[in-house]
């Protein structure tokens, strides 16, 4: 390949580069203005389907309409971007050190493995943070699968997000999981944390999530990840499982490693054991192009949505499977 046919292959990749960071971005900040997404106390259930059989149609379209979890023991299946979950269990919406936001979305279910790592988390806050208990965000739908709005990930039960608004000392009205909102943990220039919100309090609770062994990371404002660089006292080990990503300033996301003999499940590989606190670590994420990224010249086409042809074949047993009793 020429000079000339190099340098004009640069000025096309540059700008779909661009593009493509800029929607990578929206995505994965999706899941911080989620927590912010009202819900509603009477949501209206979504139409039949016209032809739930045409091969074109989302799979995002098939397991929103799954309201329950399939019959059968805990199955994960596929990648956290591109899988499912067979026999699901339902976190329960309230526990003394627990309450779960935005019923009308029916995403709290995950494997049992993530309730029970929720469930001691939760009273972990309570007893080293001091915090009346935590708010539980999305988990992920009955039988996992992609979801209409908000998260690429989020698919096989092993992601959750926990709101860093701690739990009220009372407990809540439908209303107020539906319309109240998180509260912003990061300063308005983006380059820290509000020292007004953000607490000693939060720095234990992250602490005892990452410590969790089965955890393998958790993401979160760039902003808290050099905030946790800065206050954590003692064994710093556990920031290692603490990765800056897009959003993320409102809650914060656990991921959980594939469990114990699960053939089927995809997960990612182990990262470095290193704190990630070195200025280097950080410095790309406090850099102008991605805290005031520019818009390409052309907005990027959306991508037609993923089919259920595209998942992994035993996907479409989950959602065929025979609904788990209540």
């Amino acid at each position: 390949m020429g000079y000339k046919s190099v340098k004009m292959s640069r000025r096309r990749i540059i700008p779909l580069l661009l593009a493509m960071t800029l929607v990578v971005m929206k995505v994965l900040a999706a899941g911080g203005a989620l927590a912010q997404d009202k819900g509603s106390v009477n949501p209206k259930p979504l139409p039949p389907l016209a032809n739930p059989n045409d091969p074109k149609i989302g799979a995002k379209e098939l397991f929103a309409r799954k309201l329950v979890p399939s019959k059968g023991p805990a199955h994960v299946i596929g990648s956290y971007v591109k899988g499912c979950i067979g026999g699901a269990e339902q976190m329960p919406l309230n526990g003394d050190t627990w309450q779960v936001m935005r019923l009308s979305r029916n995403r709290n279910y995950g494997h049992p493995d993530m309730i029970a790592l929720i469930k001691r988390l939760s009273a972990k806050a309570h007893k080293d943070a001091g915090w009346p208990g935590i708010l539980v965000g999305d988990i992920g739908q009955p039988r996992g699968g992609p979801a209409l709005s908000g998260h690429a990930s989020h698919q096989i039960g092993l992601d959750a997000d926990i709101w860093l608004t701690p739990m009220p000392d009372h407990r809540l009205s439908r209303e107020e999981r539906e319309e109240m909102s998180a509260v912003m943990m990061v300063r308005e220039d983006r380059l820290d944390i509000d020292p007004k919100v953000f607490t000693s309090g939060h720095v234990l609770v992250l602490r005892d999530a990452a410590q969790e062994p089965a955890v393998q990371r958790i993401f979160v404002n760039p902003a808290i990840k050099k905030a946790l660089c800065r206050e954590a006292k003692g064994d710093r080990s556990w920031l290692s499982k603490i990765r800056p990503w897009w959003g993320h300033d409102y809650h914060f996301h656990i991921r959980m490693r594939c469990p114990a003999g699960a053939s089927d499940c995809k997960g990612q590989p182990s990262q470095s054991e290193d704190e990630g606190c070195k200025p280097s670590d950080l410095a790309y994420w406090f850099s102008e192009g991605v805290l005031h990224p520019k818009p390409p010249p052309e907005p990027p086409k959306p991508k037609p949505p993923m089919t259920l042809a595209q998942m992994p074949a035993a996907c479409k047993a989950v959602l065929r499977a025979p609904d788990a009793k209540p």
